[in-house]
């Protein structure tokens, strides 16, 4: 045989198998998985989906990102009345009530019986479970990425003023943050937003005070918002005082700058934000800014609970044929390995949802980086103590609705359109409202 003949006998060998790869691969069963982070971290997530798409050949993840957490929810429900919605949706810690209630989706614990998939429920953290958890205490979506509060500090600032660790209380914190900004060490002490989930929702679980009645809803769906009435209130008559004096500072895009940046650049001493964002300041910090984190500061007296796991879960939805449950089961299983659990915070600042990725992550020394260092700080504080029927969590209808309402109250306050005990006054009535129109389009059901 000549050269040419070889030639053309081993292009046609690699045309066949080509052939053969691209027929495999249109055979390959799809399902469609929405998901709703958007930025770095959704470009993590479309990665994710390439790798369980590149661990076989018997089905394929068709990804679609959809502009943020609250447009995957509102697209969901839309598409699901279509019949055109997607077999796996990444809903975020707000939605599960309103999941739970929709009659639209298959619940996790049934899901795992019937295709038999190998997720151990009881390797998950409790902290984690216990949130998307039924009154049963069982599991009807996966968790997926999870997250928790930090306060983040500029470690040269406090030096200057004689501080070397981060604040315990929030008394000391705000003397310190006052102290920076006398003593002209940085632009402000504290820079913060109007976000409700690190103010409202974490303060009130680690200080073990209610934000609604019924244990924030758990208990049904007449609860009732009370956050207006408890230590939450004086917390956020403090943070104007700060900002009266000058030692705090609204950062948001519309002033120019995110409180995210603001720190980085090192304008900005303290902010609080998600452990998330570990892995963003690393890759955004000014070249030697000095940085650490600590557990969200508490007032002083208090005895300290665990915080509230924030981020997502995995929803399996309801009128879906068995070999897209299939593909969805053998998803679902890959990204909940623990090779694949370990993989997430090694590029995304989240942490390890199971007990067992935690340890391997540990014993292989991760937490010991330079650039990893104060991620355990977020596990530390995630599991301070066993949840309490109050640090648990909150299930509240359209919770969505009523952050922003709440935000945008907390806005007319801290830029002076309202007293700050009104703002809070009237964020409850509004949200009450909310919640009586949830449970009057609920009624007669009950929460899991």
């Amino acid at each position: 045989m000549n050269s040419r003949t070889l030639v053309a006998a081993g292009l046609s060998a690699i045309a066949t198998i080509a052939g053969a790869s691209a027929a495999s691969a249109q055979n390959r069963v799809k399902f469609d998985y929405w998901y709703g982070l958007t930025g770095q971290l959704g470009e993590v997530m479309a990665l994710h989906c390439k790798r369980f798409n590149d661990s076989q050949t018997r089905f394929e993840a068709v990804c679609t990102g959809q502009g943020g957490y609250d447009k995957a929810e509102q697209n969901t429900i839309a598409a699901f009345r279509s019949r055109q919605h997607p077999t796996i949706v990444q809903i975020y810690d707000a939605g599960t009530v309103n999941f739970m209630l929709s009659g639209a989706t298959y619940n996790a614990v049934n899901f795992v019986k019937d295709f038999n998939m190998k997720v151990k429920w009881d390797d998950f953290f409790p902290g984690i479970s216990n949130y998307y958890a039924t009154s049963k205490g069982e599991m009807w979506s996966f968790p997926y990425n999870s997250s928790t509060a930090l306060l983040y500090f500029n470690k040269d600032h406090f030096a200057k003023v004689g501080q070397n660790e981060a604040p315990k209380t929030i008394e000391s914190w705000f003397d310190t943050v006052r102290k920076i900004k006398a003593g002209g060490h940085a632009e402000t002490g504290f820079c913060f937003d109007f976000d409700t989930w690190m103010p409202l929702e974490q303060f009130s679980a680690i200080h073990n005070l209610p934000i609604a009645t019924r244990n924030n809803g758990y208990d049904g769906l007449d609860a009732e918002m009370t956050f207006n009435k408890t230590k939450f209130a004086d917390y956020m008559k403090d943070w104007k005082k700060l900002l009266d004096e000058g030692a705090a500072k609204i950062q948001t895009a519309q002033t120019g700058k995110t409180i995210l940046q603001a720190f980085a650049d090192g304008s900005c001493s303290t902010m609080l934000s998600s452990v998330a964002n570990h892995g963003v300041m690393h890759s955004t910090a000014k070249q030697g800014l000095n940085w650490g984190v600590g557990m969200l500061p508490v007032y002083a007296g208090t005895e300290r609970k665990n915080s509230l796991v924030g981020g997502a879960s995995l929803w399996v939805m309801a009128g879906k044929s068995k070999e897209e449950y299939e593909a969805a089961a053998a998803f679902l299983d890959f990204v909940l390995s623990t090779p694949e659990v370990k993989w997430m915070p090694t590029v995304t600042g989240y942490i390890p949802i199971t007990q067992s990725a935690f340890k391997a992550l540990d014993n292989e020394g991760f937490y010991g980086q330079p650039d990893k260092q104060g991620r355990e700080i977020a596990m530390q504080s995630l599991t301070f103590t066993p949840p309490t029927p109050i640090s648990r969590g909150i299930r509240l209808g359209n919770f969505t609705q009523i952050r922003a309402e709440i935000r945008s109250e907390l806005e007319a306050a801290f830029t002076g359109k309202k007293d700050m005990q009104a703002a809070l006054d009237e964020a409850v009535s509004r949200s009450n409202g909310i919640l009586r129109r949830f449970e009057q389009t609920f009624r007669g059901k009950q929460l899991p």
